[in-house]
């Protein structure tokens, strides 16, 4: 009998125990949003990022999951390890020790890797809290009144060491949600700080309406745009190109192996939600920077990239576009497919083993990744440029859609993988008792 439902959670301890894990985790991660970080006046940093709410500062505080708005210990959110990443990355392909401690020295090489994105981590977190530290001691409310109670070197200290231990922190949970849990940590703290804050949308757009600023047919026409760009989301991460592949027949010893047909499986979005959120990531930190800066030139550069500005969405679209082509590159190497089939007597029809397969897998991977790399830009860019005109909250953009749907889609079929494994070894555990019998 298959395994489905959450009836069947009983039956799997192991499932049930990575879930609890997970959800304990996130919860740690959620209950420390509102943690403030001490010397802010909380009344008077409230009413300045009710001022600033649709600007850079309300996408910086979406990927902190409301941490920044709140200012809590959390304020930094899981943005500087993201950066730490993408830096650690771009030096893999330009650094030959990094290269080869990635793809030679095996789980050793990684591990090194993980130890240098950590430092990074710290050290990207420790600018930026220095950063955020001296901005709000020169930062006022719209009524005038000082962010901070007590400016001085105490209060900067004491922010850098909060912030970046937050940073830490977080850093530590959503490893301890992919090692005991289910899904992609990181991934997983980034959506449930989306997450969170969806009711306290849907609660200012019911404000809106009854206010007059919003008027209910306009509501029903995001409803509906909003369930095409769901639908859409759902059929291109499913979307695959798959190339046939079969296996020569080959005879050891009285035994026949191979004759066999297979295909290879290549997603449309092989880099699933990454590139937006590397995109994101990169445009965010220099303009945040700028934002709290109180030099005019800065202020005035921060205003070009003021999320709905096209040159805001021009260098978005090419960022994801890169970070699409770059993270597939890193995840996927064909090379190493061709060398694998080679050696299992596959081979593609039409097609010769080693060289030329590999060309072929990379020429094809090449074409559906330009359409997986227009349809993220899409599906992150148009729906943020014509909401940002509809007066909606920004976390009913693309971007935080496109991180919804995508998590959600990887932790459910992570579930599902996990309930099929366990459903074979039951069946197999069967065929034993009845084979002894």
């Amino acid at each position: 009998m298959a395994l489905s439902g959450v009836e069947n959670l009983a039956r799997l301890p192991e499932l049930k125990k990575k879930l609890l894990w997970t959800f304990l985790l996130l919860a740690a991660y959620r209950i420390g949003i509102h943690v403030p970080v001490p010397g802010v006046d909380s009344a008077a940093l409230a009413d300045f990022f009710a001022s600033v709410q649709n600007t850079l500062f309300g996408l910086f505080d979406m990927f902190s999951g409301g941490g920044l708005r709140n200012l809590s210990i959390f304020a930094l959110g899981i943005m500087p390890y993201i950066s730490a990443s993408i830096i650690i990355q771009l030096l893999q392909v330009v650094s030959p020790e990094l290269k080869r401690m990635a793809k030679e020295e095996g789980a050793a090489g990684r591990k090194k890797i993980t130890q240098y994105t950590r430092y990074g981590t710290v050290l990207i977190a420790v600018i930026q809290g220095f950063g955020i530290a001296m901005s709000l001691e020169s930062m006022q409310s719209p009524t005038g009144a000082s962010l901070v109670l007590a400016p001085g070197w105490g209060f900067r200290l004491t922010t850098i060491l909060t912030l970046t231990t937050g940073t830490v922190l977080i850093m530590w949970l959503g490893e301890q949600i992919t090692e005991k849990g289910l899904g992609n940590g990181i991934s997983l703290v980034i959506f449930s700080g989306i997450v969170a804050g969806l009711p306290g949308g849907l609660m200012k757009t019911i404000r809106l309406i009854g206010t007059g600023d919003l008027s209910i047919f306009m509501v029903l026409i995001l409803l509906v745009f909003m369930a095409a760009v769901l639908a859409f989301i759902v059929f291109m991460e499913r979307g695959q190109r798959r190339i046939p592949i079969h296996y020569a027949k080959r005879q050891m010893g009285r035994k026949m192996y191979g004759g066999q047909t297979s295909h290879l499986p290549l997603r449309v979005n092989t880099a699933g939600v990454i590139p937006p959120i590397f995109a994101s990531s990169l445009l965010l930190f220099p303009a945040t920077v700028a934002s709290f800066s109180s030099v005019e030139w800065l202020q005035t550069a921060a205003a070009y990239f003021a999320p709905h500005t096209l040159l805001y969405n021009v260098v978005f679209v090419a960022l994801i576009i890169f970070f699409a082509f770059f993270y597939t590159a890193i995840i996927f190497d064909p090379k190493d497919i061709a060398e694998n089939l080679k050696n299992q007597g596959g081979f593609v029809p039409g097609i010769r083993p080693g060289v030329k397969t590999r060309e072929y897998i990379d020429k094809v991977l090449t074409r559906i990744t330009v359409w997986g790399a227009l349809y993220i830009a899409a599906i992150c860019v148009l729906p943020m440029v014509l909401i940002a005109n509809m007066n909606v909250p920004f976390y009913f953009g693309g971007t935080g859609l496109l991180i919804v749907v995508g998590v959600a889609m990887d932790f459910m079929s992570q579930v599902e993988s996990h309930l099929i494994s366990r459903q074979y070894e039951g069946l197999m555990n069967k065929a034993r008792i009845k084979g002894r019998r």
